[in-house]
Formats: C-alpha cells, sequence, structure tokens
C-alpha cells in the first residue's frame, strides 16, 4: 500500500502493471485489467475480494485500486479515528461477563466487503422463500400442527423445544405474518456457495451497526463510495416503521408504535434507543405501560396513551407474567389478553422463538419442500441431529472433525470447534451429547470464506459470516435490506464472529445493477 490519499487515488486510478486480459473486468475491454491487491496474501481459502492471485474479483477493483494507493498507516489512522468516534457516540454492546469491562465499542474493520450484484440476488431470493417457508410452520405449529401429523418433523423435537409456547396454541397474528423482522446467518465455503448457518426470528440485533458502520464509511471514503455504485441501507428504519405500522389493528388510523426494551442493562440497549430514536417511536420499559381493558397503555406527563404496536425486545418468557414467567418485572400484566384481543400487534409474535432452535433448523428445507412445493435456493449446512440414533453415532466418532452446537445457545457459546478443541474438551462434549441428545446438532467444519482485514498497519485473511434482515409485511410482501451485518473473527484462525466472543464487523457494499438505486454521500 502506498502513502496516497483518497482524493489523489481517485484522479490517477489505473490498474496494477502485470495483470492479463483474462483478468479483464467482463463488462470492459480486454486491455482493462483488473487490480491485483499489493502484498495481501489470500492464502487456500476463499477470498471475496481477491482470487487466489490476488487479482481483484468483478465489482471490487475500484475498491483493491484504492487499497493499494493508501497506506496501511494511513487506513490504521482512520480507522482507530473511527472506533473513537463510535465510542463517543455511544455505539457499544455490554459484557457483562468480560472481567476488563462490561461497555464495549464493537470492533470495526475499515475494509468493507462487497457483494456483488448477482450474487445478492441470489441470496435475496433464498432468504424470500426461507421466511415464507418459516411464517407457514408457525402458522401451522401453533395451529394444525399437521407437519408433525404428516411425519415431517419428529413430534418429540416441537415439544421438547425449550423456544416452543404453548400459550401461543392458536393464536393468530396480524397479517398472517409470525416473524416481522428476521437476521438470518450466512457463510461462504471454500467454493464461494452461500449457505444457511442459522436463523434468528425472536429479536434478530446487529442492524444498528449497519447503519452506523455505514454512516462512518461514507463520511471517511466518499469518492470510493460513490464510485463503487454501492446500494443503500439507511432508509432501513423508514422501512421498518412501515412494516410496524401495517401491523396496526384494523381501523386504527394513525397508529401508536413503541419500542418495548428490558432496559439499559440489556447488552443491546444501545441498538433499541437508536431504532426508537431514528423512527422516532417512544422507547419504553414493561414499567412504563399498563394493560387496561384488554388495551395496553403507555403512562404519558399527559396521561396515558393507547399503543397499538409494540417493537418488543424483550424475550417471550418475560412479556407477560400472567402467562410467562410470573416473576418477570420487564413486561407486562395483560399484555397477552390484548395481544388475542386484537387490541396490539407484536413484533415479532410470541412463539417465533421455535424456529431459532438448532435442531429445527435443520428440518427447514423440509418445510420449503412440504409447504412450498420448492427446491431450498440457499442451502442448510448438512447437519446431523443427535437425537438420531445414527446421526448420534456419527458424531461422537467424529468429534475431531465436527462443530458441535447446543439447540438454544447464541453468541459463540455451547460450541465445540471439533478440529480445534483438547481431547478432554471433546470427551466432555461427547458426555453431554450422551446425556442430552435432544439438545445437540453437529456440522462439517467448513473452510469458511475471508476478507481482507486491517491487522496494524497491513492486511490479512479473516473469517465472516454474514447477517442481512428481512422486513415482512405480509406472506406475499417481504423486503430483504440489501446487504447487513458482516462480522468478522478479528482472531488469526478463529472461525468465531460473535461480538462477544472477540469479533468485528464491517461495512457491507451489495453492487447495485444498472437502473437500481445507489446510495450517495
Amino acid at each position: 500500500m502506498s502513502t496516497e490519499s483518497e482524493s489523489s487515488w481517485q484522479s490517477q486510478s489505473q490498474s496494477s502493471p502485470g495483470d492479463t486480459a483474462a483478468d479483464a473486468h467482463p463488462h470492459g475491454p480486454a486491455s482493462q485489467p483488473l487490480p491485483r491487491l499489493i502484498d495481501y496474501d489470500p492464502g487456500e481459502f476463499f477470498d471475496e475480494l481477491v482470487n487466489d492471485r490476488s487479482i481483484a474479483r468483478p465489482d471490487t477493483e475500484v475498491l483493491v485500486d484504492m487499497i493499494n494507493r493508501i497506506s496501511g498507516e494511513t487506513l490504521a489512522r482512520r480507522q482507530r479515528a473511527i472506533e473513537r468516534a463510535m465510542y463517543r457516540m455511544g455505539i457499544t454492546f455490554t459484557v457483562y461477563s468480560d472481567s476488563r469491562g462490561t461497555e464495549k465499542i464493537m470492533p470495526f474493520d475499515i475494509i468493507p466487503r462487497v457483494v456483488p450484484a448477482i450474487l445478492w440476488h441470489h441470496i435475496e431470493a433464498g432468504l424470500k422463500q426461507r421466511i415464507g417457508a418459516l411464517n407457514r410452520f408457525l402458522s401451522d405449529i401453533y395451529g394444525p400442527q399437521n407437519i408433525v401429523n404428516d411425519g415431517v418433523i419428529p413430534r418429540e423435537l416441537v415439544d421438547t423445544s425449550k423456544d416452543f409456547r404453548p400459550q401461543c396454541m392458536g393464536l393468530t397474528p396480524p397479517n398472517g405474518v409470525w416473524c416481522h423482522i428476521t437476521g438470518t446467518d450466512l457463510i461462504r465455503d471454500s467454493s464461494g456457495t452461500v449457505y444457511v448457518l442459522e436463523d434468528n426470528l425472536r429479536c434478530p440485533s446487529g442492524v444498528s451497526y449497519v447503519l452506523q458502520n455505514r454512516a462512518v464509511m461514507k463520511k471517511n471514503f466518499p469518492q470510493l463510495f460513490d464510485a463503487s455504485r454501492v446500494r443503500p441501507v439507511n432508509d432501513y428504519p423508514a422501512r421498518l416503521y412501515n412494516t410496524l405500522v401495517s401491523m396496526a389493528p384494523e381501523g386504527v388510523r394513525n397508529p401508536v408504535v413503541a419500542v418495548l426494551t428490558p432496559g439499559v442493562y440489556n447488552s443491546a440497549y444501545y441498538e433499541h434507543s437508536f431504532l426508537a430514536q431514528q423512527m422516532g417511536v417512544e422507547l419504553v420499559e414493561g414499567r412504563d405501560l399498563m394493560v387496561k381493558d384488554d388495551r395496553v397503555y403507555m403512562r404519558t406527563t399527559e396521561g396515558l396513551q393507547q399503543v397499538h404496536v409494540l417493537y418488543r425486545r424483550v424475550d417471550d418468557m418475560f412479556l407477560d407474567p400472567e402467562v410467562f414467567r410470573e416473576d418477570s418485572v420487564l413486561g407486562v400484566a395483560g399484555l397477552m389478553r390484548a395481544y388475542r384481543a386484537g387490541n396490539i400487534a407484536l413484533a415479532n409474535a410470541p412463539g417465533t422463538g421455535i424456529a431459532d432452535d438448532k435442531v429445527i433448523y435443520a428440518y427447514v428445507p423440509k418445510m420449503i419442500d412440504y409447504y412450498l412445493g420448492e427446491t431450498p435456493i440457499l442451502e442448510n449446512v448438512p447437519t446431523y441431529v443427535c437425537l438420531d440414533e445414527d446421526d448420534r453415532r456419527h458424531v461422537l466418532d467424529n468429534l475431531d472433525t465436527l462443530v458441535v452446537k447446543a439447540a438454544n445457545e447464541s453468541g459463540g457459546y455451547g460450541i465445540l470447534i471439533g478440529p480445534h478443541a483438547t481431547p478432554a474438551e471433546r470427551e466432555k462434549f461427547g458426555e453431554l451429547i450422551r446425556e442430552n441428545p435432544r439438545n445437540y446438532i453437529a456440522q462439517p467444519t467448513l473452510s469458511l470464506s475471508r476478507v481482507p482485514t486491517l491487522v496494524g498497519e497491513s492486511l490479512e485473511g479473516r473469517h465472516v459470516d454474514l447477517r442481512p434482515y428481512i422486513l415482512c409485511r405480509s406472506p406475499t410482501d417481504v423486503d430483504v435490506i440489501p446487504g447487513g451485518l458482516t462480522r468478522v473473527a478479528l482472531k488469526r484462525g478463529s472461525l468465531v464472529v460473535n461480538s462477544s466472543q472477540g469479533g468485528g464487523s464491517k461495512d457491507t457494499w451489495v453492487v447495485a445493477n444498472p437502473g437500481e438505486e445507489t446510495a450517495s454521500t
């Protein structure tokens, strides 16, 4: 990387010497080869920015050319400035188990991830298909339960799921939608194929970092941003608000929307307050609400005001002490009565967490076939269900090569990465599987794709995943935000991208096709 600034890069952009016509951009003449990323080793993994010869992939050439012309010292300085600004703005999350301090910023990497337009449209179609099947599954499982009656999913898996809520049987959410806001985790393997790693339907978090990452990148690299034809994400709060308003009880002309948070001690409190502020709605805790005559009211300085839609960031079991945990002080007594009466809408609907169960996840391809009569566009990672005797035997015999996951853990906890584990750790997980096989699945250790990441003042490949966000207003009105949260495993060789485990994030640039809207600075 040289010492030139971004402004000088824009006026002098040209390809690196030594490229061949075979590496030319497919939309341009053969005489304009794609640039090679200098001083970067892509290694043996699939690199999303460059190929195995460090030559820019199509749609990444502008970014590669800029990186070659800005010094590592300049990039590192800008990254430190960005992280200081994020902390001053309060863009933090909480990790109570960390003895070094609880309040942290999400580590940010200044090199964005680029998603080509053709790949994004494949992802978008696959996510819409998946949400369609999951929504039908939730309607079915809390209704006639045809999928278990027909033997497609074993009844035992549903009945023993920690997130199956019998209290939700017979519910009919507004517009027939259970999962209004979803964050689905995706990975790419050594061939670049996209797989679904897991679904997040309860209270998916992280979208605030998507918006703030984009804001700081546009501020720090405006010319690069404009030249890269990036699709916008800044309208997400407006799209979210419109989704919530569409859920309002019938006949309500000007619905009152609020965000329900567990409070300031929740790890995602920053996001709750940020989204409420961006949508222009109230941020409330359970103590701010009351139920009267099966209607939900918010206490204000001017008296009680009825609330028609709650974007709840409180888990099911704490929503209503009359129905779930009697000792909950985070929810609102009578909330489920008001919900069943149709006087308030909840996003997401209570009970959606069963779709987050990692054992239920293994059956989503069968759901797509059962409910839609279609082949999955996005495949699951191959998965062994330890409750199945043959699968369990295979897992126990191959713990040294597999990744084992607890069914209801999140945040990178409850995971064994077999090749990186000690014999004692593998033995411990073997005992856990034998004691409670229902609680575990296993998957092969995939060679996750990598993206160049700034380490000190140089670039090194680091593994990434992607969490796009999907908004669903009706079974036929599904909106996938072009981009998502790219999480990056900052530790060399690590496959764990979760922020609570030392992971960071990158801005995600989805390239626009001709005619599609692009973000402007």
